[in-house]
């Protein structure tokens, strides 16, 4: 058999190879020069997954390091190796990371990529054809998962400090984990991570760490994390010194925290971890408790506040695909959070987890939609897994400051891209914050979340189709609206009664834009009269070849129709920098509807302008800000507009909020509101009652987002169709009970008394 495996406890492997073969080093390993009777001895850094060539034989390729004392100051000590047919298929389950080996009767051939991988310029391959044999030294004494001690194949590591590195070396080193981007999919086809360090001497490390397997990459959970890379390569970038992953390079990840177990995360199965290692993690524990905060952003929901972004450990109890960018996850840690949160509507067959769960957690779990790269990710997920989502946002939705009290509710979104380390990382089931959060779960009281579950199907179609409508007044007694149209305003009434109509019957007409310092309502422009706008703004503007500031830098690009219009984009800067297209605010000037809501969807924030003798500025007849499919306009009458240099200062924030945008350039923004008037009926007379300041908190949607969102636009609809059902008798209706107030209106020189339905809440689910 060409494949041979020895035994430690029968002497070292040199002692056990024939009598009549000679050591050949790397730096003897030269075309030319006969290697018949000679064995080349290394240890294994790095094998690659087993394949077949086009001819069907089987191929395995190694690096195998060269692990004499004697070239212990070579800088190049590794060589590619590569085993063919039965060699290839015996080799393939017996070696891996970290083992020794002796190879005899091998081939020597040029490295084509010696250039690339900055390995020997020559090359190893073993056939069984050629008289090649490989001798394998099999530790048995040493269980396939764990650390291997001073042996004949280990030998002592250095370690770097921080403050020592120096360009071009390969070093190994010590850290503790300040920042990590969990592993993502790089633009080619590796992986890639980035982390940056810091030890004892105060210095910091920025390393980029790539790799075809996810599994080779550092398993960092959070910052305070310690980290033992070996063969990380030295370079400069930009003027900053960086770490990078280089050939043979493994890494060994330690839990920060001073008195838990040394437990290593790593992919490989066998790895060198001396006494000496352990003084190491032992040192950089105490040092970092005392010198570094890692109080951090991971933090329970019950402590979220608006505009916050955070990390957060929790279980998985629920997802679903929303569209080809976004995806759901419902997801809970045992607490509450304190504000009212967004339920995203999906199709009942798209959710996957435990209904009845998801059911009894309906009151603590959040909903967080993903985007983009991280979709894919997401799908990936096992529900009842235990997960760290990073750097979520939490968006405060409150489109009417009239309302906001009564219906502002959180949104929860994991931005696309990779900035400030967005991402998932999946703990594994040993993981002591795991264990942790498992048992608070387990200790939490669900009784409050289940105060339906006693109750029989009749009696709950009963609840849900009979009557519907829940108030913040179930305290005030019902009504009649016989009394309620007598009784002088204004006045607060609790009734109960029947929907016999609603005006405008064509729902998205409902949609308006208010204004809450003048109480205006406004129509929500049409895109053909904001095109015309553009237009005309486009023909006024004239566009100089060099439109520059120190805040942000411009481009002008010729359209390749027939128009033969020049568009202009302002790239505003942050910090003097460019910022990532998914973080990035620009000003256009030029573009038409289409042009601008394809640039939305790669951008974060758009403002249209137009250039004039003073610089640039903008019109409140079009939106002052494009977010998405989020439009926001202002008021013409109550905004005293300030030059586009106001944004200066706002800069450095880090992401464009609508209203503080709006704040620095003098615009009163206008809300986007439902204005209705519902006929109400309850046997002993009827009245008319616009449903308007309180109308997102009836039917819990955004009027924001209605335009352009075709489920909240069914949701609504059926809501309505529920509530008004047409080709049936009106005591076949369901009651409706909400609260509404009374008011005196004047028009011109006639007063009237007027109705307006608020704090109450409707949804699908209780009709």
């Amino acid at each position: 058999m060409p494949v041979h495996l020895l035994q430690e406890a029968s002497g070292p492997l040199e002692a056990q190879l024939p009598s009549h073969v000679q050591r050949s080093k790397l730096k003897d390993l030269q075309l030319g020069i006969d290697q018949t009777d000679k064995y080349f001895l290394g240890c294994v850094m790095l094998v690659y997954p087993q394949t077949k060539l086009g001819n069907g034989l089987e191929l395995l390729k190694a690096v195998i390091e060269d692990t004499s004392e004697e070239d212990a100051d070579c800088k190049i000590k590794t060589i590619n190796t590569f085993f063919f047919g039965k060699i290839a298929e015996d080799c393939g389950r017996l070696i891996q990371q970290g083992v020794t080996l002796a190879l005899c009767g091998f081939n020597l051939t040029k490295s084509p990529s010696a250039s690339r991988d900055g390995r020997h310029h020559c090359q190893l391959e073993v056939m069984e054809e050629n008289g090649a044999n490989v001798y394998i030294l099999n530790k048995s004494s040493v269980p396939q998962t764990s650390r291997v001690r001073s042996t004949a194949f280990s030998h002592k590591y250095l370690y770097t400090p921080l403050d020592k590195l120096k360009e071009g070396t390969i070093v190994n080193i010590f850290g503790v984990v300040t920042f990590f981007k969990p592993p993502y999919r790089s633009k080619g086809t590796d992986f890639c991570s980035v982390t940056t360090i810091v030890d004892q001497s105060g210095v910091k490390l920025k390393c980029l760490l790539f790799s075809g397997s996810q599994d080779i990459l550092p398993k960092i959970y959070k910052t305070g994390d310690i980290v033992r890379f070996h063969r990380l390569k030295i370079q400069y970038f930009n003027s900053e010194i960086q770490g990078i992953t280089s050939s043979g390079f493994s890494a060994l990840v330690f839990d920060g925290t001073v008195g838990t177990p040394l437990l290593p995360r790593t992919a490989s199965k066998i790895y060198t971890f001396t006494d000496e290692d352990q003084k190491t993690v032992h040192m950089l524990r105490e040092w970092a408790a005392n010198h570094l905060n890692f109080c951090g952003s991971r933090i329970k929901l019950s402590e979220i506040k608006p505009g916050q972004f955070f990390d957060v450990i929790c279980q998985l109890v629920g997802k679903a695909e929303v569209d080809k960018s976004s995806f759901l996850l419902k997801v809970w840690d045992g607490t509450k959070c304190a504000s009212p949160t967004w339920k995203v509507c999906v199709e009942h067959d798209a959710l996957e987890g435990d209904r009845t769960l998801i059911h009894k957690l309906e009151n603590l779990t959040i909903d967080i939609l993903v985007y983009d790269n991280h979709v894919e990710t997401a799908k990936l997920l096992k529900t009842g897994s235990c997960i760290v989502i990073h750097s979520v946002h939490a968006k405060l939705h409150a489109a009417n400051q009239a309302i906001q009290a009564h219906a502002s509710y959180l949104e929860f979104h994991l931005h696309g891209g990779t900035c400030y380390g967005r991402g998932f990382t999946v703990l594994p089931e040993d993981n002591s914050d795991v264990q942790d959060l498992k048992k608070f779960l387990d200790s939490v009281d669900l009784q409050d979340s289940q105060y339906l579950d006693d109750m029989s199907p009749l009696e709950l179609n009963s609840l849900y189709t009979t009557l519907s409508g829940h108030t913040n007044h179930e305290q005030w007694e019902t009504t009649p609206l016989t009394t309620v149209i007598k009784n002088k305003a204004p006045q607060k009434y609790r009734i109960r009664a029947r929907l016999r109509k609603f005006e405008p019957s064509n729902l998205y007409q409902s949609v308006k834009l208010h204004c809450t310092k003048c109480t205006s309502l406004h129509e929500v422009p049409d895109e053909d009269d904001i095109n015309l706008i553009l237009e005309e703004s486009s023909k006024d503007s004239a566009i100089p070849d060099s439109q520059e500031s120190t805040w942000y830098q411009s481009a002008v690009w010729k359209t390749s129709n027939q128009q033969n219009r020049l568009i202009t984009i302002h790239f505003v800067k942050k910090d003097d920098m460019h910022q990532n297209p998914e973080d990035a605010l620009i000003m256009i000037e030029g573009g038409t509807v289409q042009e601008i809501c394809k640039l939305s969807r790669q951008f974060n924030s758009i403002i249209p302008v137009k250039s004039c003798e003073q610089g640039l500025e903008f019109d409140l007849s079009t939106p002052f800000l494009i977010q998405g499919n989020r439009w926001h306009y202002g008021c013409r009458n109550c905004s005293s507009l300030k030059n586009l240099d106001a944004l200066c200062s706002i800069v450095h924030e880090t992401s464009w909020d609508a209203s503080t945008i709006a704040k620095v350039l003098g615009i009163e923004p206008l809300s986007y509101v439902f204005v209705m008037q519902f006929t109400l009926d309850d046997g002993t007379e009827s009245l008319n009652a616009y449903l308007w300041n309180y109308s997102e908190q009836f039917f819990q949607i955004p009027a924001s987002e209605i335009s352009f969102n075709s489920e909240l636009q069914e949701k609504m609809q059926a809501t309505m169709d529920k509530l008004c059902p047409t080709r049936k008798k009106l005591s076949d209706y369901p009651w409706l009970e909400c609260c509404i107030r009374s008011y005196n209106s004047t028009n011109g020189e006639n007063e009237k008394i007027c109705y307006e339905i608020f704090d109450t809440i409707v949804a699908e689910k209780d009709i």
